[in-house]
């Protein structure tokens, strides 16, 4: 059984940094895209950063630069380093993988959340002005 469990999650002063960690058990972190989504008040679950095959990965354009998804395939987790946080991005952070293997990110993320089977229980983040 799959499973992915968050951690991470805090409250942060706007401009301040939060690293996120999902670890995964029953699955096997190699072949497959992971990503982060989040969840804000009357907006739909979103992708953040995606990560694929090789390494690859990809952003919303609201985190380029701010955000860097990895992964420790020793360790089974998937991180996202979060720096220069702003209030927007306040929300509940979700770990998520696919079932395809063998994905760019940018695949993984052009599917969307659809595209991803397997979810963690979320995490929240709040970043105060």
């Amino acid at each position: 059984q799959v499973q992915l469990q968050e951690s991470g999650g805090d409250s942060v002063q706007s401009g301040g940094s939060l690293r996120l960690s999902c670890a995964a058990s029953g699955y096997y972190f190699d072949r497959n895209c992971l990503g982060w989504f989040r969840e804000t008040p009357g907006k739909e679950r979103e992708g953040v950063a995606i990560i694929g095959t090789s390494r690859t990965t990809s952003y919303a354009d609201s985190v380029k630069g701010r955000f860097t998804i990895s992964q420790d395939d020793a360790n089974n987790t998937l991180y996202l380093q979060m720096n220069s946080l702003k209030p927007e991005d306040t929300g509940i952070y979700y770990c998520a993988a696919t079932t395809v293997q063998y994905a760019a990110s940018w695949y993984c993320f052009v599917s969307g959340r659809q595209g991803f089977s397997y979810w963690g229980q979320g995490t929240q983040v709040t970043v105060s002005s």
